[in-house]
């Protein structure tokens, strides 16, 4: 009985015919990306289009071998199958069974010379016949794959690896030619070498895997144009709202285009621009408002100085007057000097705010003023000075006198014994120098008390205008006012002396004009001040080109104010 060949229609596989993926031989590399980002935006943007262009080559990459891999073992074991099959038919056919082992070793070299001279083993029951008599094909024809094709099932193949080289083996058994397709017991198998298969697939990778390089380039070059041209608008906007932020704020931008950069740029525009008008609406009200503040304040002195006239005859014959009508002319006298000091402060303030006031600056002693500024409203008693001679600075004498009368004024009224104004000359480098320095030294004038300091909200808004530390302070109550006026007046052009203002604000008003006279921000009262006499001797500090620094809490209590002016300054004279 002849053997007949093998079913066209019964191919199957014992192991997966398509690969899900790169064998371990020629797997891909693994990609690691960069743990963080650094750098400004154009690094980011160029990083993200290296990193999409590489990840996009990878799986490109990954995905051909794959296919092609799969395209080509697919084909190579198609063809083995086939090829096997037709061969084994045609061998068969003269094929006597049962054999014996010289028939069987011719039936695997007759096959095998149709195979291309692959490795063919040919078994029947206990016999075994190999093409090639010196390959070792027991590792390579599995178990699995003889007991498949031992079932009769049809045709089964199987890729292997043996010895680190890849190997399709195709298994396939013998049926009788007698229609009624029972095994003979004749199985054949063909051994096939996928080595050149194998190299094919990794040229295929290095080749794909070479084009990567060029591709992330051409992307870190397209990255570089694709930044400049986002950039480019960006940094523009970036410049104008610098030049916002200093103060131009009739910085824009130029728009161009349809897209979100120029609407953000329109917006940037639209927002400089309602800003701008804004400023410029704030800019007049408030010189609107100084200007409002100057004017009331000079119609008002002309009817101001008729009422304190009036004023001081009325509290010179106080005396004569019935008791209600005493204090009550004294009350009247009391707050018309208040009011007549109101609107000096009022039209010295209004000279800063216009850049109006100039210095009469000449060389002068110190510790003459601070002496005179002390003795003119009688505190000189009531404070403890530590006036080095010699201390000499070009200043305006009267405008260092508002300043003494305020600082000290305020550390009798709100401080407490003893009051300390010291007085010395301080080097570049920061040491005490004695007599006069030379350049990069200043003059530093501290005022000291012993009370209980100022509350820490106050400290940055001592200087602000009408501001008082104390909001449940009240103004001085007409029986105060009254029994200063009778202890003191001493006649038309006299005013009560006394503690400075109580608030943060003007103390009394000012030491010697131009003329002698006090002058604003100086009163001699020792009722309420202004509101604005600190704010007053600041300016005035400045005015020379120097400050006021405050020490809140000092460690053995009390606060201390601290005058610092440049030792010389030649600048400006004349004021108006």
């Amino acid at each position: 009985m002849k053997p007949r060949s093998p079913g066209r229609g019964a191919r199957r596989s014992t192991g997966p015919r398509r690969p899900t993926g790169p064998s371990r031989f020629a797997g891909p590399r693994r990609f690691v990306g960069p743990r963080r980002f650094v750098g400004g935006l154009r690094v980011r943007l160029v990083v993200t289009f290296v990193l999409v262009a590489l990840l996009s080559a990878v799986t490109a990459t990954a995905l051909a071998y794959r296919d092609a891999r799969t395209a080509v073992l697919q084909r190579t074991q198609n063809t083995a199958v086939d090829d096997l099959r037709e061969r084994v038919a045609a061998v068969a056919a003269g094929f006597d069974l049962p054999p014996d082992q010289r028939s069987l070793s011719r039936f695997a070299a007759e096959v095998s010379e149709g195979l291309g001279a692959r490795i063919v083993v040919a078994r029947h029951q206990d016999l075994t016949a190999v093409s090639d008599a010196y390959a070792d094909t027991e590792g390579r024809i599995t178990a699995e794959l003889r007991a498949a094709v031992r079932a009769g099932d049809g045709t089964r193949f199987q890729r292997v690896e043996w010895r680190g080289e890849p190997y399709l083996v195709v298994g396939t058994p013998v049926t009788y030619a007698d229609g009624d397709r029972r095994t003979s017991g004749l199985e054949v198998f063909a051994i096939t070498d996928l080595r050149a298969e194998r190299d094919d697939t990794e040229a295929l990778l290095d080749s794909v895997r070479e084009g990567i390089v060029p591709v992330v380039a051409v992307a870190a070059l397209l990255a570089l144009l694709a930044a400049g041209t986002v950039l480019r608008p960006v940094r523009k906007l970036g410049r104008a709202t610098r030049e916002l932020a200093a103060g131009d704020l009739g910085s824009r931008v130029a728009v161009r285009g349809h897209d979100e950069l120029a609407d953000l740029a329109r917006t940037f525009n639209e927002t400089a621009g309602a800003l701008q008008s804004s400023d410029a609406e704030l800019r007049a009200q408030e010189a609107k408002a100084r200007r409002f503040v100057a004017d009331v304040s000079h119609e008002l002195r002309t009817p101001l100085a008729a009422m304190a006239m009036v004023a001081t005859v009325l509290e010179e014959d106080a005396d004569q007057l019935p008791p209600d009508a005493a204090r009550a002319a004294r009350t009247v006298g009391a707050e018309t000097a208040r009011l007549s000091r109101l609107v000096e402060d009022l039209m010295e303030i209004s000279r800063f705010d216009a850049g109006a006031a100039r210095l009469n600056a000449s060389e002068t002693d110190l510790a003459d003023t601070v002496r005179a500024s002390l003795a003119l409203r009688g505190w000189t008693d009531r404070v403890t000075l530590d006036l080095p001679e010699g201390a000499r600075a070009v200043v305006d004498r009267r405008r260092v006198d508002v300043i003494v009368a305020n600082l000290v004024g305020n550390a009798l009224r709100h401080g407490a014994p003893p009051v300390t104004v010291t007085l010395a000359v301080v080097g570049a480098g920061g040491g005490d120098v004695p007599g006069v320095g030379a350049g990069g030294e200043r003059v530093v004038l501290e005022v000291a008390d012993r009370g209980p300091g100022l509350p820490p909200e106050a400290r940055e808004r001592v200087f602000d205008r009408f501001y008082k530390a104390d909001e449940a302070r009240t103004r001085t109550t007409a029986a105060t006012a009254t029994a200063t006026a009778t202890a003191t007046a001493t006649g038309p052009a006299a005013t009560a002396t006394g503690p400075a203002a109580p608030d943060g604000g003007s103390a009394p008003d000012s030491g010697p004009g131009p003329d002698g006279g006090p002058g604003p921000g100086a009163g001699l009262d020792g009722g309420q001040g202004s509101g604005l006499g600190m704010a007053i001797a600041l300016e005035n500090a400045r005015l020379h080109g120097g400050t006021i620094e405050v020490e809140a809490q000092r460690p053995g209590g009390g606060a201390a104010f601290t005058l610092v002016l440049p030792l010389r300054r030649t600048d400006g004279e004349g004021e108006e």
